[in-house]
């Protein structure tokens, strides 16, 4: 290879490590915000389940909610997150089942079952909040944190962090997935791509 070439490379490389330590600089910044006490409600992110039961990663987001709903008894809940293939109940069910599970109380709970991404969990779940409803929550693991509070601002909802854990032996995962999806919602915010 020629020079020019590999300067190229070198650029191109620097450019994506520069980008991608960008991304994580937010993911970081958006996570690691004051919890607010007392909050109208939270939305909690659906994720994966498998049949009926829900993966570690959404468990993980259910306790974390429940913790907090325990803790702030006036707060309601929307369950976000339809039925994925594979899956037996939607996602909305299992965040709701698990919370009950840990004690909250099903009229706590909303239902939001139609979403399949991001953008359409929090679009469908602000349609289903009560309009005096203001200081709200969102309930994601801490790679997706940043992302669901831009669309969330996106959406008209000024919202506030509740990460959860995200388990170590899936993080890989999930970071280099979240990554490709906060470029794609740029791009598709500036109209570059559908």
């Amino acid at each position: 290879m020629n020079k020019r070439v590999i300067a190229t490379l070198k650029f191109c490389i620097l450019i994506g490590l520069l980008y991608f330590s960008f991304l994580q600089f937010k993911i970081i910044q958006y996570a690691n915000t004051t919890i607010p006490k007392g909050a109208d409600y939270i939305i909690i992110l659906g994720t994966k389940v498998n049949g009926t039961e829900p993966s570690l990663t959404l468990q993980n987001r259910i306790d974390t909610a429940a913790n907090y709903l325990m803790k702030n008894r006036e707060t309601i809940a929307i369950a976000s997150g339809g039925k994925g293939p594979n899956e037996v109940i939607s996602e909305a069910t299992a965040i709701k089942q698990g919370l009950i599970t840990k004690g909250i109380g099903e009229d706590r709970i909303v239902l939001e079952d139609q979403s399949s991404r991001t953008t359409e969990n929090i679009a469908y779940s602000k349609k289903l909040l009560p309009s005096k409803k203001h200081i709200g929550l969102v309930v994601s693991n801490y790679f997706h944190i940043y992302r669901s509070r831009i669309i969330g601002k996106d959406n008209g909802l000024d919202l506030y962090s509740l990460p959860a854990k995200t388990p170590i032996k899936e993080a890989p995962r999930w970071y280099f997935r979240e990554y490709l999806a906060i470029t794609k919602y740029y791009l598709e915010k500036a109209h570059i791509i559908n």
